[in-house]
């Protein structure tokens, strides 16, 4: 089995500060194979705002799988925003904004949907699905392709198409035949899970879309601050969701839901109450 932490929307710079020395913790009991982060490490794109997000990063285990968000590119800085949009991101986070992990159970890949000409959107490209398909077409059935993105790749009800990240449908239509399992998100600052057979409808191909809500931004968005746990083991993975408690100050279980890989692709079986937020 593998257990994949997957944060999002830190937006340090905005967070509520009483709530990162408790998911710091949180975290660290959990102990992960892997802490996956789907982009926003900060507010405003500023100096202090990544060495605040820097710390947070070390403190967590490793490894790590992180991509930037389009917050991580500057808004007020037009030279920076289009000539070295992610110099800082570089500087602090990581030269590599397009990670990779692979063991004997688990592939991921981080994916880059930041773009300088968008405010909010974010996109994919060619090139970067030739390099997705690149790393993951080659692995077996039993090894769980994930990819993380800022942008999502689905929905929850309430938003528009147009916060879906740009080209989804080309992108999918690319990695189905690669046989991506797991699409991993955030952006919109709730909690979602689904599966890309309502969406795209491409045949003998479902594949799982999860996104996670902020952990630690006070932009809430009516939804508690929050992050996923996955614990995956082929053809089943459980998906914990960890939400803050005030009342005691700590992240505890919310929900757990369950999927498993069926011939024509994943299906959701069972919704339940989760297990404590800590290594199983």
């Amino acid at each position: 089995m593998r257990t994949i932490v997957h944060l999002s929307d830190l937006h340090f710079g905005r967070v509520d500060s009483s709530l990162v020395d408790p998911l710091i913790q949180s975290v660290r009991e959990i102990g992960p194979d892997l802490v996956a982060i789907s982009g926003d490490l900060t507010q405003r794109a500023r100096t202090a705002q990544f060495l605040e997000a820097r710390r947070f990063l070390d403190a967590l285990p490793k490894p790590q799988i992180v991509v930037p968000g389009n917050h991580d590119v500057p808004l007020y800085n037009p030279l920076a925003r289009f000539f070295r949009p992610l110099v800082k991101y570089r500087r602090y986070i990581g030269e590599n904004i397009e990670p990779f992990y692979a063991d004997e159970q688990i592939a991921v890949v981080g994916v880059n949907t930041a773009r300088s000409l968008t405010i909010k959107n974010g996109r994919v490209n060619r090139r970067q699905l030739d390099r997705i398909r690149e790393r993951l077409c080659d692995y077996p059935g039993a090894v769980i392709k994930i990819v993380v993105t800022h942008h999502p790749f689905d929905l929850p009800e309430g938003f528009r198409e147009g916060d879906l990240v740009g080209r989804a449908r080309m992108a999918m239509e690319a990695l189905a035949s690669c046989g991506v399992d797991m699409f991993l998100a955030g952006h919109l600052h709730v909690s979602h899970s689904g599966h890309t057979g309502e969406r795209y409808r491409i045949a003998g191909y479902k594949a799982l879309v999860i996104s996670a809500g902020t952990a630690l931004s006070v932009r809430t968005r009516k939804e508690k601050n929050a992050f996923n746990v996955l614990r995956i083991e082929h053809p089943k993975v459980v998906l914990e969701r960890c939400t803050w408690e005030s009342e005691n100050a700590r992240f505890v279980p919310s929900a757990a839901e369950y999927f498993e890989r069926r011939a024509d692709g994943w299906m959701r079986m069972k919704d339940d109450a989760a297990g404590p937020c800590r290594r199983s």
